[in-house]
């Protein structure tokens, strides 16, 4: 293709793509694909998340969706690019009721991996630069109302005498970045948080806890945070920023609120959320439910025999207070992945004699080398002066399909491998089990596989490598005994804490407390690949089980994930809301169906 550059390359394939689907044949886009092609579908095409991998899920979308959508308009967005034989291109799009985004790799002139995203609907856009409201009412009004009261009409009638069209359990970030978009879209809504004030599933957290991901990859939607920023917020700074957003937002959000019962009402179509907010019984009516409890969030407590016989304190390291009670203490913390090896370092600096149990091997990645080698080319002040932001990023990110995704992230983890050498190995001599996956993709993989398994590496590492946090791996915990507990290998150490950093249970163990348990089988396990790797069992799904997507109870949404994925991926559910508020034709193609339960 030397006779015509990226772009050209790139706009004549949108041309050719865009009469090929005006022609309503969907054979005839087929030859525009490569034979192992990927198109991605953030709700423009599908009504839901979805990629078709090869030409007879791409023929197979199509014929259901083709002329229904009625794709149209592909303009090339700025210069494409071309590297190593694979030409890169943004194009805007529109259907027939949203305007969209996308992105595209041309091998030779075929087709590799396609994007397409839902980025507004017609006549139901965000009301912002030239459709922003005036907020002042100029001219002489009787009885005119001020904005702040009409707010506080707002919260007092929401729930009460109007019933909102959305409940959102779980006030965190989650719960928080979609009540904004919706907010925004003007979908009416209200948080339900067990905590009194938002932020505080942050402040909860044990005093040292500070992000792990780097600022350029935590934004929240609209209000980027300002430029010195800690490049790793501590908590207590995400908890206060999330309050003053929840306000500045303009949020219905119900603090010192637990959702007691939830129960689909079919005949009605609508949910019934029974809450206890504040010591008074409310009963919600919503016609969307959305679960926003965190991936991390149903915290999995073992039980261990000798358990209520133990004299000291034992909890999950989600309720860990802090350090400082423990000086001189003797502290056993079962785990070894992030909170674990965070719990650990804190209490050996408040002056704990601590050990850590190590049942399985866990990944580790050196904070620096994971913002260099994995995170810089899009999230870094670096990416920003080559004209990438976090939105854009987002894009990219989005852009590679999981299918091949870990083949982007083995050559980063090889480096990292060679990079820390040193560490590694000073690990392992101290008996510490490391992996980097089951197929050398690293952390990232791990995260959307299973959830778990790794550690980002802020310290802790080299306190385990020289022996300051003791080790005990190959084990784990056979009884608890009143002031010290036996491993598996015999051992006996003396313990005045015990902390679980066993890690968290699927989401839907949520829908089976507050709806059903049948409610939560039908929706079946939420997170995860299927790429049948350590715990992640296959089929392989192609997309996240369950998340941000219509899931098989109707009206029933899973939304959470990291900063990055709740501020990214909220777009895409807020306008699935938004279409149904809106009473739009929203036929979803291509249902996940269910292979794993609880």
């Amino acid at each position: 293709m030397t006779d015509t550059t990226p772009s050209q390359r790139a706009q004549r394939w949108l041309d050719a793509f865009g009469a090929a689907l005006a022609s309503g044949q969907p054979e005839s886009v087929l030859p525009l694909f490569d034979a192992d092609c990927y198109w991605r579908d953030l709700v423009s095409f599908t009504w839901n998340i979805r990629t078709q991998e090869g030409h007879d899920a791409v023929r197979d979308m199509l014929a259901a969706r083709q002329a229904e959508t009625g794709a149209s308009n592909f303009q090339l967005e700025g210069e494409a690019t071309e590297a190593d034989g694979v030409t890169d291109a943004w194009f805007t799009f529109e259907t027939k009721v949203s305007r969209g985004r996308g992105h595209l790799r041309l091998k030779g002139d075929k087709a590799w991996t396609l994007l397409t995203t839902m980025v507004e609907l017609k006549g139901f856009e965000e009301k912002k630069g030239t459709r922003r409201i005036k907020g002042a009412e100029h001219g002489a009004q009787q009885g005119r109302k001020s904005w702040l009261e009409r707010r506080h009409e707002e919260e007092a009638r929401l729930g009460y005498d109007e019933q909102p069209y959305t409940v959102i359990i779980g006030g965190g970030q989650g719960g928080i970045i979609l009540a904004a978009r919706l907010r925004r879209l003007g979908v009416p809504t209200i948080v339900i948080e067990k905590n009194p004030r938002a932020g505080d599933s942050w402040r909860n957290r044990y005093k040292t806890l500070c992000l792990h991901d780097p600022v350029w990859y935590d934004h929240l939607p609209y209000m980027p945070f300002p430029d010195d920023w800690p490049v790793f917020a501590p908590k207590d700074k995400v908890g206060d920023w999330l309050e003053m957003y929840t306000k500045v937002m303009e949020i219905n959000y119900w603090g010192s609120t637990t959702a007691k019962k939830a129960t689909f009402n079919e005949a009605q179509g609508e949910w019934e959320v029974v809450v206890d907010r504040d010591g008074e019984e409310v009963v919600l009516r919503p016609k969307q439910l959305v679960f926003a409890l965190g991936v991390s969030g149903y915290a999995n407590v073992p039980k261990i025999p000798g358990a209520e016989s133990f004299e000291g304190d034992q909890h999950h390291s989600s309720k860990h207070p802090g350090p400082e009670q423990y000086k001189g203490k003797k502290a056993v913390v079962l785990g070894s992945n992030n909170s674990a090896h965070d719990i650990c370092a804190a209490l050996w600096e408040n002056g704990a004699d601590v050990t850590m149990i190590q049942r399985t091997s866990t990944h580790i990645a050196p904070s620096d080398s994971l913002m260099e080698l994995a995170l810089g080319g899009l999230y870094s002040e670096e990416a920003l002066k080559n004209g990438i932001d976090h939105h854009k990023a987002d894009l990219v990110f989005a852009s590679v399909p999981y299918k091949i995704m870990h083949s982007f992230h083995i050559p980063v983890y090889d480096e990292m491998k060679k990079r820390d050498a040193d560490l590694y190995g000073r690990l392992e001599k101290a008996g510490f089990m490391l992996d980097f996956g089951d197929d050398g993709s690293g952390l990232f993989m791990k995260y959307l596989r299973r959830g778990s398994g790794y550690y980002i590496d802020v310290g802790a590492s080299e306190l385990v490598a020289n022996g300051s946090i003791k080790l005990k791996s190959h084990n784990n915990i056979e009884r608890i005994n009143p002031k010290s507990v036996t491993l598996t290998d015999g051992t006996e150490l003396p313990a005045d804490l015990l902390v679980y950093a066993t890690g968290y249970g699927s989401m839907n163990h949520w829908l089976a407390d507050l709806v059903s348990p049948e409610v939560a089988d039908r929706v079946g396990k939420v997170w995860g690949l299927g790429s049948s790797t350590t715990k992640d069992p296959g089929p392989w799904e192609g997309e996240l089980r369950n998340m941000w997507k219509p899931t098989n109870q109707k009206q029933l949404w899973i939304h959470g994930g990291n900063l990055h994925q709740s501020r990214h991926y909220s777009q895409f559910l807020s306008l699935q809301l938004k279409a149904r508020y809106e009473g739009l034709d929203t036929p979803v193609y291509g249902q996940a169906a269910v292979h794993h339960l609880r």
